[in-house]
């Protein structure tokens, strides 16, 4: 009987407290110096209303007044920050190959006509000028006071440096959040460039449910 009262004593106040720390977490930790609030992510530029990656879908979700544009990195072979959620050129392009297989300059453009991947049947028809491969510094010019969340799509130690280089040139550390989900490529990040805020990895992810359930 004592052991019950005793276990049960300890599950009560563990209850209260978990839901004390829960309501002020300031009793653990010091509140963070948050450069800026971000509710409203658009993912990929906005992939359900524009072609993805595109500088029409980053000023349409700019205009809607989102708090922060997602895009995703690539390098050409000359070593331009060129912005593309896949390497592939296939099927946006009409000849096949990777991203770094050209030169920026030599890039070809994007088809005229393209589905749009999350409205099934919607083409997307762009201009010339926005069929062209954006680069990041593009966007940086674009859009100086937007924070922006870059997805280093691969392990490539070249693509972090000149990513960090851009993003301290623009004077961008706190407007810029950076990463991968493999945990890897996240602490490369931080190494180039601990000024600049960090994705969560997969890694990163668990570890954060764990020590919040314990």
């Amino acid at each position: 009987m004592f052991v019950i009262f005793i276990s049960g004593s300890f599950v009560f106040c563990y209850a209260v407290a978990s839901l004390i720390f829960f309501k002020f977490p300031a009793l653990l930790h010091n509140k963070k110096d948050v450069k800026f609030i971000c509710r409203h992510i658009i993912h990929r530029g906005g992939a359900s209303e524009n072609y993805e990656n595109t500088m029409t879908a980053f000023k349409h979700a700019v205009s809607l007044g989102t708090d922060m544009l997602e895009l995703d990195c690539h390098l050409s072979r000359d070593g331009q920050v060129v912005f593309s959620h896949d390497s592939s050129l296939v099927p946006r392009i009409e000849v096949s190959g990777h991203i770094a297989d050209f030169d920026y300059d030599d890039l070809p453009s994007l088809k005229e006509k393209l589905p749009i991947d999350f409205m099934p049947g919607v083409l997307y028809s762009g201009n010339s000028d926005d069929r062209k491969f954006p680069l990041l510094e593009d966007v940086f010019k674009a859009f100086p006071n937007t924070p922006i969340n870059i997805d280093i799509k691969i392990d490539d130690d070249e693509l972090i440096t000149k990513v960090s280089d851009l993003v301290n040139t623009y004077e961008r550390q706190h407007l810029t959040v950076w990463g991968n989900m493999k945990d890897c490529v996240t602490q490369k990040c931080y190494k180039q460039n601990p000024d600049m805020c960090l994705l969560f990895s997969a890694r990163s992810v668990v570890l954060l449910l764990l020590k919040l359930y314990t």
